[in-house]
C-alpha cells in the first residue's frame, strides 16, 4: 500500500493527528498492532515523521498514556472546581470522578499501561503521574484528615491503588460504574475516618 503525501501541518497539529490515529488503532486492534511504521502508514505520513515525534514504540505509548492522563486531570479539576464541604460528599465526588475518567478514557488506557509494564521510562512517568494525583487527593482530603501529613499521603497512595483496581474491573465489565464509584467512596470515607 502506498501512502498519500502528508498534508502540511504544524508540528503540534501533526503530533495530535498521530496520537488520534494511534488511539484509534489501539481501540480497534489492541496495542500489539501498534508500531511506528503501522502508525505512519495509517496516518499517511512517512516513517521518519512518526519516529521524529515519538522515537520508539515505548515513546509513542507513553505519549498516549500522558495524553489520557492530561485529559483525566483536566476533567477531575473541573469536577472539583466547587469542592463540597462534607467528607461524604467529597468521597462520592472523588469516586464518581475517578470512574468517569476511566470510562471516558476507555479500555485503551489499561491496555496501553499493560503494554508498558517493565519499561523503565514508563515506570518513571507512572511515578510522576501518581505523585501528582496523590498531591491532588491529599489537598482535597486534608481538611478531614485525623492523621499527620505523611500518613495522609500514604493513605492517598492506597486510595489511588484501589481506584485503579476498581476501574480495571469496571473496564472489563465485571463491575458497573456506579458500584465502582460507590465502593471507592466508601473506601475513602473509611480510610479518613480512622486516626
Amino acid at each position: 500500500m502506498t501512502t498519500a503525501p502528508a498534508k502540511r501541518m504544524s508540528k503540534a497539529d501533526r503530533r495530535e493527528q498521530l496520537l488520534e490515529t494511534a488511539m484509534a488503532m489501539v481501540r480497534e486492534q489492541g496495542t500489539d498492532a501498534l508500531s511506528l511504521g503501522a502508525l505512519a502508514e495509517r496516518a499517511g505520513v512517512s516513517k521518519p515523521i512518526a519516529y521524529e515525534h515519538f522515537g520508539t514504540r515505548s515513546g509513542l505509548l507513553i505519549a498516549l498514556y500522558r495524553r489520557i492522563d492530561e485529559r483525566q486531570a483536566a476533567t477531575a479539576a473541573q469536577d472539583f472546581a466547587r469542592t463540597p464541604k462534607r467528607l461524604g460528599d467529597v468521597a462520592r465526588l472523588m469516586g464518581a470522578s475517578y470512574m468517569s475518567c476511566f470510562r471516558t478514557a476507555g479500555p485503551e488506557c489499561h491496555a496501553i499501561f499493560a503494554a508498558l509494564k517493565g519499561d523503565e521510562e514508563m515506570e518513571r512517568v507512572q511515578s510522576e503521574l501518581t505523585a501528582a494525583y496523590v498531591e491532588f487527593y491529599r489537598g482535597l482530603l486534608a481538611p478531614y484528615a485525623k492523621v499527620d501529613d505523611a500518613e495522609l499521603q500514604r493513605r492517598c497512595v492506597a486510595i489511588i491503588g484501589a481506584g485503579e483496581a476498581l476501574s480495571r474491573e469496571m473496564t472489563h465489565g465485571r463491575i458497573d460504574e456506579a458500584d465502582a464509584a460507590a465502593t471507592m467512596a466508601s473506601l475513602i470515607e473509611a480510610t479518613l475516618a480512622r486516626a
